[in-house]
């Protein structure tokens, strides 16, 4: 016969004893008590799993043997304490210590207890160890950018092409009107104006391109800003004309007055270029691509399918193509990360999952209209930006600097740091011409070696180079490079002057905002490549004017 064992009828207990066990069987927190100074008084069995003190090694010790050193240096426990006390709670995340030493990342509730006449009676502590999600959570930004970062470069590819068509007509237009210069000056003829406006309107069309190209490849941070959509697409127009080549016809219909939004420049043109190149990809026999721009309003009810998306005003940028149309099912799936229709090699998957993302971190949301043979619509909503005025970011150019007036011949020496022969020879002329006196150097090394030898010069040492009133030197030099060269220059002469010429204007820049002009350090300025020669000239006119006295220079800059 089978034995049959029942359990023990129910025993009632006290309410007090249920809690206890109830306390002392929960093992993946850390539950104990502090008393009103921070002193611990009870401790159940997670905490001494997390924590590794058993109960009669921690009790009657205070809380802060938690806290790490320089948390404790900074008062950490008590400000904990005393948030409690002030707001009802403190809430927290940070690193944590074991008894062995080790550090764990916990997430930390601190809530006072009060008896029925409100005598504070000590404090309810409750901690979980979240090391393990917070290195998933990592991994997973990490991820995401590299995602990112993997799409943008994909959309980048995907151009090659293009801007390789381009960059050849633009150098055919260039060497062609070189040598029909060539032929004519050689013939005594001077009629060459109309080849040299030429090769100056081709050499402008590469700039923008590849200023364009390197600011949509820049790898960065977020770093929203009020945008006018309409410049931005005004501003990115002949790329996007050249990434969906000639069968297709691009069209725009911007909205107008529309409204600021407030998101990340180089995100929304990202987004913007995949978009128009994926309706190119839906087009393989040509059709019409429409960039589209509108001012939106939702009430909560328009919004019932967008989860968590807040009712309110939108700007709506919006891609429409004429092409095939996905059907319901590939439709359904359209946001999902790796999910294309496109032949292998030829997509990641990961364009509309990255603009939904994009958009959702925004405070935005994305919806797409698509059929069969009717073509898709891609809209993507970016709250409206309701601050007090103030600028909007498109994607302008540079602008350029005035020419001043011509006056008296230049004065002062010029240090030209270029290690690209041909430009350093046309530098070198330009200042000449203008009555500069000129140092060269090919890097940064040698560049310093000049500096030094100027300085000997104001000892009256003979043979040493005339004082240096500025430097002018590229960014992207070899070994040294043109921001290290300028630190070490200005460390000796503090008020040296510096003219950056860069082909990628960010470089000059990265992780070093400072208080000049254009955000870079003191008596520094910066000019992007190719720049007009008059732009230069008058650059290096205000920067020599500044500060240098009638009389002639008895010393480097600072020296």
């Amino acid at each position: 016969m089978k034995d049959e064992r029942v359990a023990p009828a129910w025993e009632p207990i006290s309410g007090e004893r249920q809690f206890r066990l109830l306390v002392q069987s929960v093992v993946d927190y850390a539950i104990f008590m502090l008393d009103p100074t921070g002193v611990v008084r009870s401790w159940n069995a997670g905490a001494a799993r997390m924590k590794g003190y058993a109960a009669d090694e921690i009790i009657g010790r205070h809380f802060s043997s938690f806290y790490t050193p320089e948390d404790r240096a900074a008062d950490m426990p008590q400000r904990a304490l005393a948030t409690a006390l002030s707001e009802g709670r403190f809430e927290a995340e940070g690193w944590r210590l074991r008894k062995d030493g080790t550090r764990f990342w916990a997430s930390v509730v601190i809530d006072p207890i009060r008896d029925e006449t409100g005598i504070l009676r000590g404090f309810a502590k409750i901690t979980r160890d979240i090391t393990e999600r917070r290195k998933a959570q990592q991994a997973l930004d990490e991820a995401r950018e590299a995602l990112a970062q993997a799409q943008k470069m994909e959309a980048v590819g995907q151009l090659t092409g293009g801007v390789a068509h381009d960059f050849n007509n633009l150098l055919q237009a260039i060497s062609s009107s070189l040598e029909l210069i060539d032929q004519r000056l050689s013939a005594g003829r001077s009629d060459i104006a109309p080849f040299t406006a030429t090769a100056r309107a081709a050499v402008d069309r590469a700039a923008t391109l590849t200023r364009r190209l390197l600011a949509f490849a820049r790898r960065q941070p977020l770093k929203p800003e009020r945008v006018d959509l309409n410049a931005l697409v005004a501003g990115l127009w002949d790329l996007l004309g050249r990434s969906v080549g000639e069968q297709i016809r691009l069209e725009r219909r911007l909205g107008e007055p529309l409204w600021p939004v407030h998101a990340d420049v180089n995100q929304i043109e990202s987004a913007l270029l995949n978009l128009v190149i994926n309706a190119r990809d839906a087009m393989p026999d040509g059709g019409c691509v429409t960039v589209e721009t509108a001012n939106a309003a939702f009430a909560p009810a328009d919004l019932v399918n967008d989860p968590g998306v807040e009712a309110g005003d939108y700007a709506v940028l919006t891609v429409r193509d004429s092409g095939t149309g996905m059907p319901p099912d590939v439709l359904a799936r359209a946001f999902e990360p790796f999910f294309t229709t496109k032949p292998i090699g030829q997509g990641t998957g990961l364009g509309l999952s990255q603009l939904y993302g994009f958009a959702r971190q925004s405070g935005g949301f994305v919806r797409i209209d698509s059929a069969v043979g009717r073509g898709t619509a891609v809209h993507l909503h970016l709250p409206r930006d309701h601050a007090a005025a103030a600028a909007c970011t498109g994607r302008t150019e540079p602008t350029a600097v005035p020419a001043l007036p011509p006056g008296r011949t230049g004065r002062g020496t010029v240090l030209v740091v270029e290690d690209e022969e041909l430009v350093r020879m046309l530098l070198v002329e330009v200042l000449e011409s203008d009555g500069y006196t000129t140092l060269e150097a090919a890097d940064g090394t040698s560049a310093l070696a000049q500096l030094t030898n100027a300085q000997a010069g104001t000892k009256g040492v003979a043979g040493a180079n005339p004082p240096v009133d500025l430097l002018v030197t590229d960014v992207g030099l070899p070994g040294l490079n043109g921001r290290q060269l300028a630190e070490a220059a200005q460390a000796h002469y503090p008020d040296l002057k510096v003219l950056f010429l860069t082909g990628y204007a960010f470089q000059a820049l990265d992780d070093r905002h400072g208080d000049g002009e254009d955000g870079l350090g003191h008596n520094m300025r910066m000019l992007a490549k190719p720049v007009a020669v008059d732009a230069f000239r008058a650059m290096v006119r205000k920067l020599l004017s500044d500060g240098l006295s009638d009389s002639p220079s008895d010393g480097p800059a600072g020296g």
